[in-house]
């Protein structure tokens, strides 16, 4: 079934929505939960509960276009949370690993005019992410967006680990760059 359809689905309160949705994105999105929480039975969750904040949400949202995309980044919230609420030490410690690797490319959360960007902030990444090639663009999103290992990249794009961390390097001093071209101060 298309997404526009599943959507529709959502939008007439019918149940069926969800069994479609688990159909044909289920295994996407445990395995996204997954990769976060390290755990099946907190990933199975997470996917569970990703179906009932999409029930809640669809009215008003309409995803018809970017129905994976919409679905994902609520496994994913939902996913971090868990690790924050059940205080994963061993996978916190590598949440905060990767936030260190990235803090220091964009500006700090607390800052009053990072607030007021957030979207001009959201835009300059995007805008830096069109410009990189499509396979250091696929690195960058999967180790900062899906927080995927350096060894779960190199064999998806079968690459060498050094390769993967050197591009990564390059993409966040490249991101730093462009960040300050356009105007934040980092």
């Amino acid at each position: 079934m298309d997404d526009n359809r599943i959507v529709e689905l959502y939008l007439l309160r019918d149940e069926t929505a969800i069994k479609q949705t688990t159909e044909k994105f289920g295994s996407r999105l445990h395995s996204l939960a997954y990769g976060i929480v390290n755990d099946q039975q907190t990933a199975e969750e997470c996917e569970n509960d990703t179906y009932m904040e999409a029930w809640n949400t669809i009215p008003p949202h309409e995803p018809r276009s970017y129905l994976y995309a919409f679905l994902a980044r609520i496994t994913r919230h939902i996913s971090l949370n868990c690790c924050r609420n059940r205080s994963r030490l061993k996978r916190s410690a590598f949440i905060c690993e990767l936030s260190s690797e990235i803090e220091q490319c964009i500006p700090a959360p607390d800052d009053v005019e990072c607030r007021i960007d957030d979207m001009t902030l959201r835009k300059a990444i995007n805008g830096f992410l069109s410009k990189l090639d499509e396979e250091k663009r696929n690195i960058f999103i999967r180790r900062y967006w899906y927080l995927d290992s350096i060894d779960d990249i190199s064999n998806r794009f079968t690459l060498s680990e050094s390769k993967v961390k050197t591009t990564l390097y390059r993409c966040r001093n490249q991101l730093r760059e462009y960040l300050e071209k356009e105007g934040y101060v980092l």
